[in-house]
Formats: C-alpha cells, structure tokens, sequence
C-alpha cells in the first residue's frame, strides 16, 4: 500500500510535537503539512528543538497547506476552533480530531460542558468516537475520527468492560484521577508555571470538569443505563502521565479475571498480576496502558487502577492508532516502542 499522506494542523502544540516525533519513522505514514499560525514560515526544528534533525516541512498557516498532496489530517488545534476548520476541509480527506469539537454526541450535551452552541451538528452526525479497543470497525469504517480526552480513555479502559459484562455496580463510581502538566497545553498559563505547580499537587475543575460529560456518555453507553460518576481531576507536578484510581462495587478477584480476558488480545492494554499497582513511570512514552485491580479492605468493594502517557495513548499515539485503522494498516504500526525507563 502506498504511504498516506498526513497534515497536522497545530503541530505546534504538545500533542502536535509527539504527532511528529511517532510519524517520523512510521512506515506508513508520512508527513506532507505542518501548520501553526502564530509560527507560520518557522522550521518545527526552532519551535521544538528536539525535532530539529528530522527533515520536516516549514510551518504554513491551514489557509496555505496545498490539500492535493495530503490524504489525511491530524487536527491538534485548541477546543472550539477545529468544527469550522474540519467542515471546511475537502470531503476526501479522512480526519482524526484530537480537540474536544466532536467527542459528545448530544448537541445539548456540548453547550452544557463547553458553553455555547456545536456549530456543525450535521457533521457530528458522521463522526465515530476514536477508542480502538470499543469502536475498531466503526473506525476502520469512519472519515471522521473524534480521539477520545486523555482522562477519559484512562478511566474507559478500566470501566467500560466492567460495566458492559455486569460485573460492577453502575453506582456508585468514584474516579479520582491525577495527569501531568502537559495535559493543560503548551500555551503559557499563570498557574502552570514551574513555582506554581512544584512542590504540590492540587484538584481542579472540582465538580464540573469537561470531560465528565464525555465519562457520563461513554460508561452510559457501557452500561446500558445512564450512569453519573463522581470524577475529580488532579495537577501534578511532572510532564507526562495519567493516573486514575476508581473505586467500585464489585467482586475483585472477578474484576481482575473479567479484565485480563477482555484485554488478553488487545496490543496496548495490560492487565497485572492480582494485586499488583501500576505507575504512570511504567508508561511513560509508549501506546500502552497498564491497569491494576485491588481488593478494597472492605467485602465486595475494589480499587481498579489505570495508568498511559497522556500525550501518546491518551492524545497523539491513539489518533495514530486510529488512523492507522482508517486506512487499512495493522492498528499497531508505528506504536510498539516500549516505555522510556527511567
């Protein structure tokens, strides 16, 4: 099969960079557009210079990419920007989202979570949610690929099996999950400053966080009846990473059996051993991610952890993986490295 063509739209981003640094020697893929307004005309090596050896197209403005040399397209742009530019994208171009845009399904859904109207309900309608291990045929099929949030495919890999097959109690759900500081994005922010978040870690978003809505929806859907979890976000003081403790009621030694043979054939999720904890320096890097089931201390409760790398599994390795669906290739091309220690 020929190579497919790729533009990033925003590769100026976290998320934009690790597109590159995976596609740079992908077999299949290869990078014919890079685009970032503010650093239109720049090479990626002088925005990232841990990129500056790949040889690389200058940075473009989106108005300017030359869409006959590209077959498909990453959209690393912010929330609330990438509905309009994907509408106004030529129809043959196969799009994996990596914003927010196109995650909920219901219209009402998005203006509760993000505040204003979807200005593209029409194309919301052709989009597939982007988690291989749920929706691989759907996705296989799709043109439009909305990449699931970073937190969310943490805590859906833990959860959705396990309510899909009974084996927990759709309520209560408790998440308390904690991400590094490269989930908030590149651009500069007051409180990601080094002296603000060293030294500490803190919640955000207590109560009414985004990606609840997209928890709410996806577990819903697992579950077969509605299903509201209590999630809280942390920020911790390190780049990369995703931690998520769920707390459940649920058989554990079951818990564990149910989720080791649900994920026995899948590439980049990982059961442990009963009893063992991941750590989010176990993934750091790499497409997999790692889950862990523990018996609470008390009778028919059970702590199930999940750890990734929220700038791969969670951002730009599974809009890889989902790419590399859409266009017939082994879903795990390109994405076998094994985490980076230490």
């Amino acid at each position: 099969m020929a190579e497919t063509r790729v533009a990033i739209l925003g590769a100026s981003g976290y998320t934009g960079a690790e597109l590159v640094r995976l596609l740079v020697p992908h077999p299949g893929l290869t990078i014919s557009a890079l685009t970032a307004d503010r650093r239109a005309g720049e090479e990626m090596g002088d925005v990232f210079p841990h990129l500056a050896i790949a040889k690389l197209p200058r940075l473009t403005k989106i108005d300017d990419v030359e869409w006959d040399a590209v077959d498909a397209v990453f959209c690393a742009l912010p929330h609330a920007t990438t509905q309009t530019v994907i509408a106004g994208l030529p129809e043959r171009l196969k799009v994996v989202d990596l914003s927010a845009d196109f995650r909920l399904e219901d219209p009402d859904a998005y203006r509760t979570w993000y505040g204003e109207a979807h200005s593209q309900i029409e194309l919301q309608k052709e989009v597939v949610y982007g988690l291989p291990e749920f929706y691989r045929e759907s996705i296989a099929a799709a043109r439009i690929v909305a990449n699931t949030g970073c937190y969310v495919a943490t805590v859906l890999l833990a959860l959705a099996p396990l309510l899909k097959s009974g084996l927990i109690a759709a309520d209560p759900i408790v998440i308390d999950a904690k991400s590094g500081v490269t989930g908030a994005g590149r651009a500069p922010k007051e409180a990601n400053l080094f002296a603000e978040v060293s030294e500490g870690f803190h919640a955000y978003g207590v109560g009414h966080h985004r990606h609840m809505g997209e928890i709410d929806q996806e577990l819903s859907k697992a579950a077969g009846q509605p299903v509201t979890a209590t999630f809280t976000p942390h920020l911790v003081p390190q780049n990369r990473g995703i931690l998520a403790s769920c707390y459940v009621r649920g058989d554990a030694a079951t818990i564990h059996a149910g989720l080791a043979e649900r994920y026995e054939a899948e590439p980049f999720v990982h059961v442990l051993p009963y009893g063992k904890v991941p750590a989010t320096r176990h993934v750091r890097g790499s497409n997999h991610c790692l889950i862990g089931v523990v018996a609470d201390r008390q009778p028919g409760r059970t702590i199930v952890i999940s750890v990734l790398d929220n700038l791969v599994k969670g951002a730009s390795g599974q809009a890889i993986q989902n790419l590399n669906l859409m266009v017939g290739l082994s879903e795990t091309t390109g994405l076998e490295q094994l985490p980076l220690f230490p």
